[in-house]
């Protein structure tokens, strides 16, 4: 199939465009940037343009002809970025994209959204009947996006949305990577007791999913959490980190609200200035927000089933870190 992927050259991106083409299919992929993997991608056959969501005219020459379309491409909790840019993108991005697709006549549109719409889940498992309750407006902005997608579904485009958990794999430029250099130290400060739970996502596993959602009849007008098959403590997911690379890790336990109190003060005083903070509010509640959820709909309806477990999944990634020079 003629295929289109937004915000393709990123992390996650990037993956499912290498699995299209591993499959056969034609791919396009409309990003802002070139990204890390562009000459990679480039290689492999992919058809890349550097562009805007926005541009209406550039969106519809690419969607024309294709049978698929996923949608990826997202402005992502970049610290001090306007909220007027999080609507833009997120969610008139999202519908001026929509309703190409349902001009041109493309068959599937497949949205990635995000489990943080659910926000902190008190008592784990969530599924996604849980109340939306988003924590910040780039969650905010992606469950409006679903709203914008619900719209043009009701016209008559075929959609699927898709609420993946933490994503990591190789290639991961965000979160992952950080608990892996703070592991490599030998010693990693937790905040708080460290019993939170968290909920991972295999890119492998992930992108399972999107080709399930792309072929299977079922998965149209539906909505899917996806996940790996177990969720974790921050102390299991830290010392799983530190198995990975062979080494261990001392977790020192350190009391939560100082560090909540110093993120607010340091967001007090770097954003008036246009300074990234070193610290910030988001980044903190990672230590005190429930992460854990059900995915059962996606098993029962689609034959998802999660293929590589989290010691499996960290062994690769941080053998692309080291191989890649992060690390």
């Amino acid at each position: 199939m003629k295929i289109l992927v937004t915000g393709g050259t990123g992390f996650t991106g990037s993956h499912l465009v290498k699995r299209l083409l591993e499959r056969g299919h034609q791919v396009l992929v409309l990003d802002k940037e070139a990204g890390l993997f562009f000459p990679e991608l480039t290689r492999l056959g992919a058809q890349i343009q550097i562009g805007d969501i926005l541009d209406k005219d550039l969106v519809t020459r690419l969607a024309t002809g294709c049978q698929v379309v996923f949608h990826l491409a997202a402005a992502f909790r970049q610290i001090n970025l306007l909220k007027k840019i999080y609507w833009q993108i997120n969610v008139e991005g999202t519908r001026n994209l929509a309703e190409t697709c349902l001009s041109a006549g493309v068959e599937r549109f497949i949205y990635c959204s995000t489990e943080g719409v659910h926000g902190c889940v008190p008592n784990p498992p969530a599924d996604e009947t849980a109340p939306i309750a988003p924590k910040d407006y780039y969650q905010y902005t992606k469950y409006e996006g679903e709203k914008a997608v619900a719209e043009v579904a009701a016209c008559g485009l075929k959609t699927v949305v898709l609420r993946p958990t933490a994503i990591y794999g190789p290639g991961d430029p965000g979160r992952f990577l950080m608990l892996f250099k703070m592991a490599k130290k030998g010693f990693f400060p937790m905040f708080g007791s460290g019993k939170i739970t968290y909920h991972p996502v295999y890119i492998d596993n992930f992108c399972d999913v999107f080709e399930l959602a792309m072929t299977r009849p079922e998965a149209v007008g539906q909505t899917y959490i996806v996940a790996d098959e177990k969720y974790y403590s921050l102390n299991e997911i830290v010392s799983s980190v530190a198995r990975a690379l062979g080494k261990k890790v001392r977790i020192i336990h350190l009391p939560f609200l100082p560090l909540l109190w110093a993120s607010y003060l340091c967001e007090w005083l770097c954003f008036p200035l246009g300074i990234t903070p070193v610290i910030f509010v988001r980044r903190a509640d990672w230590y005190r927000e429930n992460r854990g959820f059900s995915s059962d709909k996606a098993k029962n309806e689609l034959g998802y089933r999660p293929r590589i477990g989290l010691d499996e999944g960290l062994r690769l990634t941080a053998k692309w870190y080291q191989e890649n020079g992060y690390l």
